[in-house]
């Protein structure tokens, strides 16, 4: 590296699920910066970034240097890795030029998203970068708002998962969780709908797609969904009030 260069840093911008009302101050002023160089992720070459269209949509101009960076929509680890690779390559050339990157995440950069493999990648790359996370609402918290239902009371217990774990992980959880929030619940949701029925938790569940969008979804009468293609940005959240807990109250653990 130049020694006469100060690299720039590389920044998780976090900018919420949709509402671009939902963007913090922070990300906002980032945003704003007409020194910094914009990347987003995208599912394939010429693919819409989500992210992007937040950012947009808060009245933000795109610079006119900006970078998509492909995470394809795959579990095929090397093939991710490859990807991964890529993409840190790219924001590190940029980096070692002194300018500092944005990356564009929708909902938290800390919570399953492509900025923890960015990130990890470039630090395996080189350990003297910079990086720093601004957190943001997540499409869960958002959702639990949205449908005036709170993730947790008191002593209730939430768990957070991509539907991907299967169907005998969700049955697992249902057993042990007051809240259960299940991502991406696409491939499996017919399934999951089963299994709320045959659990008697098809009333207390709630599905909701693209939340803070112009063309988000809420659906209570989670049943109707049943032989639907929804979209990957949805989410179900359940509640559990049958569930059988241990709970610690002035010293002593009792069974609720």
């Amino acid at each position: 590296m130049n020694d006469e260069i100060k690299p720039g840093i590389l920044y998780g911008v976090s900018l919420g699920p949709g509402d671009p009302g939902l963007i913090t101050r922070r990300a906002f002023e980032l945003l704003q910066r007409q020194d910094a160089h914009w990347s987003y992720p995208v599912r394939r070459k010429g693919s819409e970034s989500h992210a992007l269209q937040i950012a947009l949509a808060a009245g933000l101009a795109l610079p006119a240097e900006h970078t998509p960076l492909i995470f394809p929509m795959t579990h095929d680890a090397e093939i991710l890795a490859g990807y991964w690779l890529r993409a840190a390559e790219t924001v590190l050339e940029r980096l070692r030029t002194g300018q500092d990157v944005l990356f564009l995440v929708e909902g938290d950069a800390s919570t399953y998203s492509t900025f923890g493999h960015l990130a990890r990648t470039l630090q395996a790359l080189d350990d003297a970068i910079v990086i720093e996370t601004l957190p943001g609402v997540s499409s869960f918290s958002a959702a639990a708002a949205l449908i005036g239902i709170p993730l947790a009371d008191t002593d209730e217990t939430v768990a957070i998962i991509p539907a991907g774990y299967g169907i005998a992980m969700i049955e697992h959880l249902l057993d042990d969780f007051d809240t259960l929030v299940l991502l991406k619940v696409k491939p499996l949701l017919d399934e999951i709908l089963d299994l709320l029925e045959r659990r008697g938790l098809l009333p207390h569940a709630a599905f909701i797609e693209k939340a803070g969008t112009e063309v988000e979804r809420i659906e209570r009468d989670v049943v109707r969904l049943r032989g639907e293609k929804v979209n990957y940005l949805s989410l179900l959240l359940v509640k559990n009030p049958g569930r059988e807990r241990n709970v610690v109250q002035r010293g002593c653990r009792k069974k609720a």
